[in-house]
C-alpha cells in the first residue's frame, strides 16, 4: 500500500524523538481524512508524549487516554501497524505517569522515563 509521504515522514520523526513534528504531519494527514480514527490515535500519542516531555502530566494522561480509544476499533494491522503493540505501549504509557497534572519545567528530570517504542511498517500484513 502507497501511504502519503507525510505518513513514512511520521516513522521517521518518531523515531528520532520529534514527537511536536509528528502531529504537524499526522495532523495534515487526519485533516483530510476524519473518519480515521487510527491515526488520530498516532496523533494523540505522540501529543501525549510531548506533553508528558514539557511537564503537562495532566495532558499527556488525557491524550493517552484518548490513544486507547481510537485504536480499539481497528484490526491487529492497520496501516502498517500493529495496533496491540501500540496500545500496550500506550497502556504502559499510562501506568508510568504519575497522579498529578504537572510539574514546573525545572523539575522534568523527576518525572518516571516513559517506555520507548520504535515504529515500523509491516508491509507484508
Amino acid at each position: 500500500m502507497d501511504y502519503p509521504m507525510e505518513y513514512y515522514q511520521f516513522f521517521i520523526k518518531f523515531n528520532e524523538g520529534d514527537y511536536y513534528t509528528c502531529h504537524d504531519l499526522l495532523e495534515e494527514i487526519w485533516m483530510t481524512d476524519k473518519q480515521n480514527l487510527f491515526l488520530k490515535g498516532l496523533l494523540q500519542m505522540s501529543v501525549a508524549i510531548y506533553h508528558y516531555e514539557y511537564g503537562n502530566v495532566k495532558g499527556a494522561r488525557l491524550m493517552f487516554q484518548r490513544a486507547i480509544e481510537c485504536f480499539e476499533p481497528y484490526p491487529t494491522y492497520y496501516w502498517g501497524l500493529n495496533t496491540i503493540e501500540l496500545s500496550d505501549f500506550v497502556k504502559e504509557c499510562l501506568e508510568r505517569i504519575p497522579a498529578i497534572e504537572r510539574v514546573p519545567f525545572e523539575k522534568i528530570r523527576t518525572l518516571p522515563d516513559l517506555p520507548r517504542i520504535y515504529l515500523y511498517l509491516k508491509e507484508d500484513v
